[in-house]
């Protein structure tokens, strides 16, 4: 793979003010010397954009130029990329959700599909090091096999989420090939942590269980998952933007498309009651919720959803074999960080 000094590099990072792009400007910022950071996000009202603006304000004593604009607008992205003229892109601005995807279908081919053309096109006109973007675990689909590897076939896609994060991968994997794009797709486990999206269960879940609500618990509890903690993410993140897939010259004379993707994931799914219950210890030490909470009155376990997979599980060999990094934070360090945030936050 080529080698990429991060140092004094103008990088472009989309959905900065989203949970995994407001978390990777912040690192950035923090461990590279001289870079030039731009970042864009549309801060959408999907979810409450109070925690938008307070990732944002987390990042504002750092100097870094953000702007407020739509990827799905070419106009918008074309001028950014001629005024900044970025070496390295981190595509993160999407619109995420398995089960938005059934109630609001158009988010999703504005923001993954014509969103990410506009970004592959820019690259193309303005020729970058390395395009880094996000895929998903749920590319897997309904696949049988476990743990999923990058190897595995993904042509069933149970959502149209799935379906937009698998189209961005062949994509790229086009651009690659005709233009010589390097690129990398991030396959992530579901993320989760401080100031982190609240659709997520764990969000949702506490929000819930602060106002008395019932929980439901899909798949009657039996759902695993690859829990994944922001921190491991976005280490991830940055050592792949420091390697790029290598550019060469097929028998055909054209390239080999300079092209990868990698799974990050925990590799040790854990059950969604185990999950639950050790959110619920956590919520009560960071005192969210009273030492007698009645936890039991306030669960219900209910059939799966549509869109949803009974189990996620990365293989991350790849990851490991290529950068040396595997994501090593348990879920009580992730969801005890996470509590106290909340606690702080919500008061």
């Amino acid at each position: 793979m080529e080698k990429i000094n991060l140092d004094n590099k103008t990088i472009f990072v989309t959905g900065a003010a989203g949970f995994i792009g407001s978390n990777l400007v912040k690192r950035l910022l923090k461990d590279v010397k001289g870079a030039t950071i731009v970042g864009i996000d549309n801060m959408n009202d999907y979810y409450d954009v109070a925690l938008k603006e307070y990732r944002l304000k987390e990042l504002s004593a750092e100097p870094w130029t953000f702007i407020r604009g739509d990827i799905a607008d070419k106009a918008t992205i074309d001028g950014i990329f001629e005024k900044y003229q970025p070496q390295v892109v981190v595509n993160l601005a999407a619109q995420a959700g398995v089960r938005y995807s059934i109630t609001n279908p158009d988010a999703y081919i504005q923001s993954n599909l014509i969103g990410f053309y506009n970004i592959l096109e820019a690259c193309r006109h303005w020729p970058v090091e390395h395009l880094v973007y996000a895929s998903s675990s749920s590319v897997y689909g309904s696949n049988k096999k476990v743990p999923y590897s990058t190897d595995d076939k993904v042509d069933n896609p149970v959502s149209l989420y799935a379906a937009t994060k698998k189209s961005n991968e062949l994509m790229a994997h086009a651009y690659s090939k005709l233009y010589n794009i390097p690129s990398t797709g991030l396959r992530f486990f579901t993320v989760y942590g401080p100031a982190g999206r609240p659709d997520m269960a764990y969000f949702g879940f506490t929000n819930k269980l602060r106002k008395g609500e019932t929980i439901q618990i899909f798949n009657y509890g039996n759902c695993m998952r690859d829990f994944t903690y922001v921190d491991d993410i976005v280490e991830g993140v940055v050592r792949i933007m420091q390697g790029a897939p290598e550019k060469k010259q097929g028998e055909d004379g054209l390239p080999l498309p300079p092209y990868a993707v990698y799974n990050i994931g925990n590799n040790q799914p854990e059950n969604l009651l185990n999950f639950v219950d050790i959110l619920q210890q956590e919520l009560i030490r960071a005192k969210v919720l009273p030492e007698d909470y009645d936890f039991e009155a306030h669960k219900a376990l209910v059939p799966m959803q549509p869109g949803d997979v009974p189990m996620t599980y990365a293989d991350t060999s790849a990851l490991e074999r290529d950068y040396g990094f595997k994501p090593s934070t348990s879920l009580r360090d992730g969801l005890r960080a996470f509590a106290e945030w909340y606690k702080e936050f919500y008061g």
